[in-house]
């Protein structure tokens, strides 16, 4: 299906923002000159938001509003390599050190100190904002009091290989689940591999619909509003069970994501009808990636095949996140299930206070954008409760 032409030109970040939303940089200290959205007053209890790929602080555009009106301070950065954020490297050849999990709290902890801040009331994670939020709640339970979790569960940090002196040290068996994903018929990726590659970023800037068609198929084929999506959990970490997964998880070898999604690209009609990204919001992203590109927050990915910094997270090995905590996602999102087990150990081990489990109707796995109402609510009331 050829892709719809957009029926809004390239949109502006700023004008494109509510009201009662504000923008200014910050310089965090640690390199960076942060864009920050906020809303609200200044002296009330704090909430921040953190983004995932491929999104952006505007991604919880909807969300900022209704917490400032309830009472809260709400901060929203443009995460490193993304949006308006300078002062990252973002080269494929970049040194990844500084897009390492660790790093990027120290992001967000350097931007509180910017403003004074010792704690706040609630940190919010979506994607891999969820990751940066667990790790931020997980080695710094004094700043960040309670955390919220969407759409990406957290098991833990990686092990220590453990009573070695006693049964030996067994070698580290490969992850040899690429190579069980190139045997299958037809030959698979797993989807962090590809954006690890050199080819991505310019494969998703310059695919067969461009750039805004190649956002709006992929920003549809995670949603809702994509049928398909209907997840389960997953029994085991095999090339068989996570090749049940979509092939926006699980891809074809021979394609790249912007050929994945475009295989889903939703018609002029479908397009119309979304509501919760009409054309010319989806322009403020696909402006904004056309400027700056991907691979500044794609080398976030790479991180997970660095073994220095697995070492590094294991200083951490047994450590469980004991601020009161929460999960959001979409009933609709894979990503929920896209690592067998995660889901389950989130609630069983790696969070002690996890007070709920929050998975939405008619969202998939952009629910802060897709049901912006409903999770502000479960924002707001999870918030108050937990105000120290």
């Amino acid at each position: 299906m050829t892709a719809p032409a957009p029926t809004a030109p390239a949109g502006d970040y700023l004008t494109a923002l509510p009201p009662e939303i504000r923008s200014r940089q910050v310089d965090n200290g640690n390199g960076l000159t942060m864009h920050v959205l906020e809303a609200g007053t200044p002296g009330r209890p704090v909430i921040v938001l953190l983004h995932g790929f491929p999104e952006l602080a505007f991604s919880w555009r909807r969300i900022m509003g209704p917490l400032a009106a309830a009472g809260f301070h709400v901060i929203a950065p443009d995460q490193r390599g993304y949006g308006r954020t300078a002062g990252s490297d973002d080269r494929y050849e970049a040194d990844l050190a500084a897009v390492r999990p660790l790093n990027l709290v120290q992001d967000v902890l350097g931007l509180l100190a910017a403003y004074g801040l010792r704690s706040v009331a609630t940190l919010v994670g979506h994607d891999y904002g969820s990751v940066v939020a667990a790790w931020a709640a997980l080695v710094r339970p004094d700043v960040f009091r309670s955390v919220v979790l969407m759409s990406a569960p957290f098991s833990g940090p990686p092990a220590l290989p453990f009573d070695t002196l006693r049964t030996g040290v067994t070698p580290a068996a490969a992850d040899d689940i690429d190579a069980a994903l190139a045997a299958l018929d037809p030959p698979r990726k797993h989807y962090q591999v590809y954006y690890s590659t050199p080819e991505a970023d310019a494969n998703m800037r310059n695919g067969p619909h461009g750039l805004h068609g190649f956002l709006r198929a992929y920003y549809h084929v995670k949603s809702a509003d994509w049928a398909a999506n209907k997840p389960y959990p997953l029994q085991n970490w095999t090339a068989a069970e996570i090749a049940k997964l979509p092939t926006y998880y699980i891809m074809r070898r021979d394609e790249g994501m912007a050929e994945t999604a475009a295989h889903e690209m939703p018609s002029a009609a479908a397009i119309a009808a979304c509501r919760w990204l009409p054309d010319h919001e989806l322009a403020v992203y696909a402006a904004e990636y056309g400027r700056r590109g991907f691979q500044g927050s794609l080398n976030w990915y790479r991180c997970r095949f660095v073994d220095a910094f697995t070492t590094e997270a294991r200083l951490y090995s047994g450590r469980t996140i004991d601020v009161p905590s929460s999960f959001i996602a979409g009933k609709s999102d894979w990503g929920t299930y896209q690592r067998p087990g995660d889901f389950e150990r989130m609630q069983t081990k790696a969070c002690t206070q996890m007070q709920d489990v929050h998975l939405i109707d008619g969202a998939g796995h952009w629910v802060q954008q897709e049901q912006a109402e409903k999770v502000a609510q479960l924002l707001t009331a999870f918030a108050e409760r937990n105000l120290a």
